[in-house]
């Protein structure tokens, strides 16, 4: 490619292969200086009693290219004067600045190209360089939702408890002196963005007697040991050389199994670094008990709907920060749109912010294109009455509630099958049937289904809830239970969703009872424990099929049943006689 370019532009082939070989081969741009380089030295060293003669015109190379590169070699006027009589434009054409003729090649200055001269007029690149070099200047694509961390403590919104003037984070950054931390809470909560918070409000008190902080995050998804290591190894080069302490953010840092969690101990131990931990998994589960012991654990909750919309609102009225930097243009939401995205992000503030830039980019285009909704030109109407005190240049670019719910497809929901919530909902239903609350149960069905649960996983805790809860009170549940399995194998989702409703209802106003429940645990316990010694079957017990066991006395004594009704007989081992494990009353009421 780089060989056609150059062939393109004139060059030979002998010389642009060599130009590319002292290059590299990889770029245009230096091989054409090379090029040009090359050939002003050749003809000076060709004859060294002549004068030199004054070096050819080399423009700026970005003059084809049209995207900036480094200064070009010298311009003399001399060749500045033979592109005025040809192109006519002189410095207008090339955008060159003025400067004073120069005949003395020897003291030629350069001339610069001023970007404001070389917009106004010059002559079109050649269709081959505009078509494959033309590049526009690309902005770095920075997602909302990182826009708008909050900067220091203040700013962070929804997290009161943690963040309040006399909370444990408060009093820390009041003296400076930051302990090791671990944040657990769903995502979008603000983790990440309270502990870069932290850092800046810090370093925001200017204590003199306390070190600064640095922030070094990592994350466990990406990151090892050995990152771990360098980390920490220039933390404590820092606090040797500026007295400089170092906080290192791990975040999802319950990826990491329990030897990486390990080298964490040492170094929180002898102060290298401040550790802040960040997980949406149960820490009780997923660090270890050392990790746990040199860390104060601190829960995030959820936000509230409000909390949500006030982030939404600060996004949309902040120009330096928030939407206007996506769409290019002011951006008005009106409250419906808000509320929402505030009511169906289920507390997460990311979902929100993404799907607000979604929405604003649906509406940005639509505008671009000229195709105004029945819903935008209603707005128009009532348009006068939103606030725009902070408008800032054309006007005006609507979401409307059809963008959200584009952006947002579907509420979201957070549900994990195989983390804490998977397990928070399933203990919530059995605890609302075990409780007869039907209709609680059918709600937390509900929120199972729609969060992607297995449904055969549900059947099965109906199976066992029929059984534990229902028992003996209702022995028709467990037939219910195993056909409700049975019905959902054979439908599967989305048509056994009202089977496994129709069960659960079944169970939660059936009557219950533990009795077997209490006792199957009762006898496990005895036989755990060895109570009755865990003699042997007694013989009046055992099978007697063949001839020596009955001359041993296998099955002597027993008492057929059907044929003595009347005739009792002990079937417990000597030391059992008089234990009782299932306790059945005479009706059937709850235990």
């Amino acid at each position: 490619m780089e060989m056609q370019q150059l062939l393109s532009m004139g060059f030979p082939d002998e010389l642009a292969a060599q130009a590319l070989a002292a290059t590299g081969g990889k770029s245009t741009i230096k091989a054409t200086e090379w090029i040009l380089n090359h050939k002003t030295t050749s003809t000076s060293t060709s004859n060294p009693s002549s004068p030199p003669p004054p070096p050819p015109f080399q423009p700026k190379l970005d003059r084809f290219f049209q995207f900036p590169s480094k200064p070009s070699s010298t311009v003399t006027a001399t060749a500045q004067a033979a592109i005025q009589q040809e192109g006519g434009g002189g410095d207008a054409d090339l955008g060159l600045e003025e400067s004073t003729p120069n005949l003395n090649p020897s003291s030629s200055k350069r001339l610069k190209l001023s970007p404001s001269n070389a917009t106004t007029k010059h002559t079109s690149p050649s269709p081959f360089f505009s078509n494959r070099f033309h590049r526009p200047k690309a902005e770095p694509h920075e997602p909302l939702y990182e826009r708008m961390r909050p900067r220091v403590i203040d700013d962070v919104i929804g997290q009161d408890h943690l963040v309040a003037a006399n909370s444990l984070l408060g009093s820390a950054i009041e003296r400076g002196r930051l302990p090791s931390i671990i944040f657990w809470g769903p995502p979008g909560t603000g983790k990440t963005s309270i502990a870069k918070a932290i850092v800046n409000s810090v370093t925001a008190q200017k204590h003199q007697q306390c070190p600064c902080y640095r922030f070094v995050s990592l994350s466990a998804v990406t990151s090892g040991v050995r990152d771990v290591r360098d980390a920490v190894d220039e933390a404590r080069k820092l606090r040797l050389k500026s007295n400089q302490r170092t906080v290192l953010f791990v975040d999802e840092v319950h990826r990491f199994n329990k030897s990486q969690q390990d080298s964490f101990l040492p170094v929180i131990e002898d102060g290298s670094i401040v550790f802040i931990g960040a997980t949406t998994e149960n820490p009780s589960f997923h660090l270890i008990t050392p990790l746990l012991s040199r860390c104060r654990v601190l829960t995030l909750n959820p936000l509230k709907p409000h909390h949500v919309a006030m982030i939404l609102k600060g996004a949309v009225n902040n120009l330096d920060k928030g939407l206007m930097q996506t769409v290019g243009f002011q951006v008005d939401v009106t409250e419906d749109v808000i509320n929402f995205m505030a009511n169906n992000c289920d507390g997460d503030a990311r979902v929100a912010l993404n799907a607000l830039e979604i929405a604003a980019v649906t509406a940005a285009a639509r505008l671009q294109n000229g195709k105004q909704s029945k819903e935008i030109k209603e707005t128009e109407g009532i348009n006068s009455q939103i606030d725009r005190e902070n408008r800032v240049g054309p006007s005006v670019n609507i979401i409307t509630l059809d963008d959200a719910k584009e952006a947002l497809q579907c509420k979201h929901l957070a549900y994990d099958k195989a983390g804490e919530e998977h397990y928070n909902l399933i203990s919530a239903l059995h605890k609302s049937m075990r409780g007869s609350d039907a209709n609680a149960a059918i709600y937390w069905l509900a929120r199972m289904l729609e969060g992607g649960e297995e449904p055969l996983y549900i059947a099965r805790r109906l199976i066992r809830f029929a059984s534990e809860d229902v028992g003996l009170a209702d022995p028709s549940a467990l037939s219910q239970a195993v056909s409700c399995y049975q019905a959902c194998h054979f439908l599967g989702m989305p048509e056994c969703n009202v089977i496994l409703a129709q069960c659960v209802a079944y169970l939660a106003l059936a009557p219950k009872s533990v009795s077997v429940y209490r006792a199957i645990g009762a006898a496990q316990k005895v036989v755990r424990e060895s109570v009755g010694q865990n003699e042997g079957v007694p013989l009046h017990l055992r099978n007697a099929p063949t001839k020596l066991m009955k001359e041993l006395g296998y099955g002597k004594g027993y008492i057929y049943p059907p044929d003595n009704p009347s005739l009792t007989q002990s079937y417990l081992p000597p030391s059992l006689h008089g234990y009782k494990f299932l306790e059945w009353p005479d009706r059937n009421t709850s235990d």
